[in-house]
């Protein structure tokens, strides 16, 4: 079963992706970290229900990754936007199989968070982007989503748009459980949060 575990802001930068989601939301975002084995670096903030959002870019200190980097960061071009989400799976090997489509299994850690991600061959996800990423979190410690809370953040709806959305919504419904998630057939693909902070709706 796919469950909605965080969204992502790309961006050419870190510092563009992170000013993205603080101008819309008017908070900080907390320092992430670095994936080394994809040369990328993210910044977090935590988000109800058990979410967060996550700014994830290129990392110019890190030498480049010996195959594509995740989430299309390679081609990423543009002004820093909401592009990716991520779904939570409890098997991966089982999600696979079910959706192979979804790239090859992958594990990776940072610091003493530990789990394994879906990551295409080329680094390019389905459907123009938009098929979710899929990640199995390791049990050691609590994921992001479950240890950042208290921020006044909370998801109302994500809408993922698509000239093909009914296709993409077709595939994925037998095995997604993700209630604010809709789809929206549409000219160009992309993705629309909206999300409150204090009772004030925002848009991402």
């Amino acid at each position: 079963m796919l469950e909605l575990d965080h969204i992502a802001v790309l961006g050419e930068t870190l510092e563009e992706a992170v000013h993205v989601v603080e101008d819309a939301l008017g908070l900080p975002m907390m320092h992430g970290g670095t994936h080394e084995r994809f040369g990328t670096h993210n910044m977090l903030l935590g988000m109800a229900p058990l979410l967060y959002i996550e700014a994830i870019a290129c990392d110019p200190a890190a030498p480049p990754p010996p195959d594509p980097r995740w989430f299309g960061l390679d081609d990423f071009k543009g002004p820093a936007r909401l592009d990716k989400w991520i779904c939570r799976v409890p098997d991966l090997d089982a999600a696979l199989r079910a959706l192979p489509m979804a790239g090859r299994r992958v594990e990776l850690s940072r610091g003493v968070l530990r789990w394994a991600m879906a990551v295409p061959q080329n680094g390019q996800l389905p459907f123009d982007g938009m098929f979710p990423a899929l990640i199995q979190w390791h049990d050691d410690v609590p994921p992001p989503g479950k240890s950042m809370t208290g921020a006044p953040v909370q998801l109302q709806s994500l809408t993922v748009r698509h000239p093909d959305a009914q296709a993409l919504e077709a595939l994925l419904k037998p095995h997604l459980q993700a209630p604010l998630v809709g789809f929206e057939t549409a000219d160009k693909a992309g993705l629309a949060a909206r999300i409150t902070v204090n009772d004030e709706v925002c848009l991402l």
